[in-house]
């Protein structure tokens, strides 16, 4: 069954106050990445490919995780890599610590985005649920894996206009497309909720494109 997403409004107050942290650790820095980097699209795939599909996905959600590890080899392989389908992501978060790691996996250059997602989705149990730890310590380890700084870690986490884009983005899934679980998958504006395997992601979207 898919996770079914908590209020956005208490996911809003929770990242307040994770902000007001995290500004009082670090200042703005200069090295962060622009809004706009943070804020364009993440894709995979040929911007011309006959078939888009878009994923909206939580960090945290155990269904988004066993579709990157089950699923989306084959995905990349047989329908992305041949250049037939542009997978379009799209954050929404279930949860406080699903919005932080959004944030940072946007702050990392776009061709870092899908590894680094990758990355978080195969070690979720380390820095998401794993007891005695803190995910932001846990998370800025992976970050700085990535080759992002202590610096532009602290600031993104910091970023409040990053975190509303998310936050007002994730809104507006919910409003036009109804989406209220992870993974949600659009194609040709039908979707589909919940974890899928290869022959059923395929099916799904040869039916929607029609």
């Amino acid at each position: 069954m898919p996770i079914r997403r908590r209020s956005l409004l208490a996911l809003l107050a929770a990242s307040e106050s994770l902000s007001r942290v995290a500004q009082a650790q670090q200042s703005p820095s200069s090295g962060a990445p622009t809004l706009e980097r943070l804020t364009s699209p993440r894709t995979l795939g040929r911007p011309d490919a006959a078939i888009k599909v878009t994923e909206f996905f939580s960090l945290t959600c155990t269904h988004c995780a066993a579709f990157q590890r089950g699923t989306f080899p084959q995905v990349k392989a047989q329908l992305i890599d041949p250049g037939k389908l542009e997978l379009i992501y799209h954050d929404f978060p279930l949860d406080k610590v699903a919005l932080m790691a959004a944030m940072v996996a946007r702050a990392l250059t776009p061709e870092r985005y899908e590894p680094f997602i990758t990355a978080l989705f195969a070690t979720q149990d380390r820095w998401a649920f794993a007891r005695n730890i803190t995910p932001a310590d846990e998370l800025e380890k992976l970050a700085l894996l990535a080759g992002m700084s202590h610096e532009t870690f602290q600031a993104t986490i910091a970023n409040d206009q990053l975190r509303q884009f998310i936050l007002q983005e994730s809104e507006q899934a919910e409003a036009q497309y109804h989406v209220d679980s992870t993974p949600t998958f659009l194609c040709n504006g039908k979707t589909h909720a919940g974890e899928l395997s290869y022959d059923a992601f395929a099916k799904f979207v040869t039916q929607a494109a029609g």
